[in-house]
């Protein structure tokens, strides 16, 4: 995938392209953000403009000012990338483990302090580098402080703090940042979605195409019923024990334990602050075409008389802080019990 195929990120994107125009490009750089925007595909993007035996170059505007290189995403260096099968291109990734351990990291060493075999650089990509074990993190620090001349490493990750701070200090980090719902929309509706659907699914994914695919527009409508039903729910009743009985819906399919639970609950919870999100337009009489759920706008509107104004942004910043008690890994029925009764 060439830099112009990769959705957002035009600044980063602009940046990487005029290194590898100037020869500039760091040797070792972090790709930092939330997971599923792009991160990766990023990086093979960068692998191949490094590589590319017909590369573009470009001065398009919207990458910044001066000339960038792009791969042409053709040539057979391109294709094999894509493919991951290039030997010049090296991929590491988690295990069956999890996690990713010091031979994986020897072998790559090794592997990367000879000359590429046919291409101009050796791009190396960690993905999910925090899962590197600690001794594995010791042993790619001599590489990092003392890179080979011919190599670029390129460390991915949605959790940059887990990194020691001894590798971070040896790597520029360059900043994902969450995308754009009308990018998401736009992705999701190349990919056979209708315009409404698309539009719903990217008001839940939190600003990541990746989140926005494993969703769907099935899960999105069930996760959707059961955030209006507790919504309606607690708009219609005071008393804290019927308000607890109704984050049972909450709970759906939930009981297994573990991360599943918590994504399940997640998806309920951001299908909820999308709905938030079409009350407080609709209360505010803004402009319908903006809604990111229109299907259901007979049903948002009669709640907007209970969550117009301070608790429509209480409920929402409620559903905020709820989510992030989940990625800290809180327990999921907490979670939902002291949400409904915010409220």
């Amino acid at each position: 995938m060439p830099f112009r195929d990769v959705i957002g990120h035009r600044r980063l994107i602009g940046l990487l392209g005029r290194s590898v125009r100037r020869e500039s490009l760091p040797p070792s750089l972090i790709f930092a953000g939330p997971s599923g925007v792009g991160k990766r595909l990023t990086a093979v993007a960068t692998a191949q403009a490094l590589n590319c035996s017909a590369p573009i170059i470009t001065t398009d505007s919207s990458w910044g000012h001066g000339e960038t290189v792009d791969a042409c995403g053709k040539c057979a260096a391109c294709s094999r990338i894509a493919r991951g099968v290039h030997p010049d291109v090296l991929i590491v990734e988690p295990g069956d483990s999890g996690s990713i351990k010091i031979e994986q990291v020897r072998d790559i060493v090794d592997r990367a302090a000879y000359r590429p075999f046919e291409g101009r650089r050796r791009a190396v990509i960690i993905d999910q580098a925090d899962a590197l074990v600690p001794a594995a993190q010791n042993a790619l620090l001599k590489t990092l402080e003392e890179p080979p001349p011919s190599s670029v490493f390129m460390l991915v990750t949605a959790r940059p703090d887990m990194l020691l701070p001894t590798v971070q200090s040896r790597c520029p980090r360059l900043r994902f940042r969450p995308l754009d719902d009308h990018d998401i929309a736009a992705a999701m509706v190349e990919r056979g979605y209708n315009e409404a659907e698309a539009r719903a699914v990217a008001a839940t994914a939190d600003g990541s195409l990746g989140r926005a695919l494993e969703t769907g527009a099935g899960d999105l409508v069930e996760a959707r019923d059961v955030a209006q039903k507790v919504l309606a729910q607690a708009a219609s009743v005071d008393d804290p024990r019927r308000r607890i009985e109704s984050a049972k819906d909450l709970l759906a399919k939930t009981g297994a334990g573990g991360a599943g639970d918590r994504q399940q609950l997640a998806s309920h919870l951001r299908a909820m602050a999308s709905l938030l999100r079409d009350i407080e337009l609709l209360a505010t009489r803004a402009d319908v075409r903006a809604l990111a759920n229109p299907d259901v706008q007979p049903a948002l509107e009669r709640l907007t008389k209970a969550y117009q104004g301070e608790r429509g942004m209480r409920a929402f910043t409620a559903v905020d802080r709820a989510l992030v008690a989940l990625d800290r890994n809180a327990g999921v029925k907490i979670v939902a019990d002291w949400l409904v009764l915010q409220l």
